[in-house]
């Protein structure tokens, strides 16, 4: 870990449980800080946090809280980001070859008792594990046009969302090939690259979106291509060759 973002790894490590207490069975890295490649005020944090229950709406915002605080307090990072679960979930069937893979294998524990204990070994090859991980996308589409219709007409506000759209859209370039490529990775330079020895006519544009993942812009094109061109080609192309995710909970509510 780079030895600028200590600091703040330490304020959340010491933050996490005076904000869930008990209930906190376990937290994670994940991303650049703890893959050694975070760049001072570019790169942001990236947090996983377990509960011993399913969290609540009030669980959320102390996430979103604390996220907003850290941001604020060290300039070293551009942002949080905090995925929060309930343990149960982590380790359920439904979840052992999306949640539970990237816990086991794309994160690094902070605190309490690693997960990773109970989940199965991994292949790549997995077809199962890449329809799980990503076989979802179209099902975002929509709901990522309503967010750039109602975000504010700034270069501010857009950035965000180029950033984390960028990101989705890598990762599930990706797992697309990761079968394929045998390995996976979290750098997202390294995810276009394999994308892009197997489908060499859209390599350029995976290899834009992982800088725009690392350095966002706030142009609207970017985003109109990602939802009306790059998003769909993929959704299709995923469906096609690893089937649909199975429909989570919050997905048929």
């Amino acid at each position: 870990m780079p030895h600028a973002f200590r600091p703040v790894v330490a304020a959340a490590r010491d933050r996490l449980p005076e904000i869930y207490g008990s209930r906190l069975h376990s937290a994670y890295l994940y991303g650049s800080i703890p893959r050694g490649t975070a760049r001072v005020g570019r790169s942001d944090l990236d947090l996983l946090v377990a509960l011993r229950d399913e969290p609540t709406d009030a669980d959320r915002r102390r996430a979103g809280a604390l996220g907003t605080a850290l941001d604020a307090e060290f300039s070293q990072i551009d942002g949080v980001g905090t995925l929060l679960f309930g343990r149960e979930r982590l380790l359920s069937d439904l979840e052992r070859y999306d949640l539970g893979w990237f816990v086991a294998c794309l994160c690094t524990p902070l605190l309490g008792q690693d997960l990773a204990a109970r989940l199965p070994r991994y292949r790549p090859d997995d077809p199962l594990l890449a329809r799980e991980t990503n076989g979802d996308l179209a099902l975002f589409l929509p709901r990522w046009r309503a967010r750039i219709a109602a975000a504010e007409d700034t270069e501010e506000a857009r950035r965000p969302l180029v950033r984390f759209m960028s990101r989705h859209l890598v990762r599930t370039g990706f797992t697309l090939v990761m079968g394929r490529w045998r390995g996976w990775t979290s750098d997202l330079h390294e995810m276009a690259a394999a994308f892009g020895a197997y489908y060499p006519a859209r390599a350029a544009q995976l290899r834009t979106a992982a800088a725009h993942g690392y350095d966002p812009v706030g142009d609207p094109a970017v985003l109109r291509t990602y939802v009306d061109d790059l998003g769909p080609w993929l959704a299709g192309e995923y469906a096609r060759v690893h089937g649909v995710k199975a429909p989570r909970p919050e997905a048929l509510g």
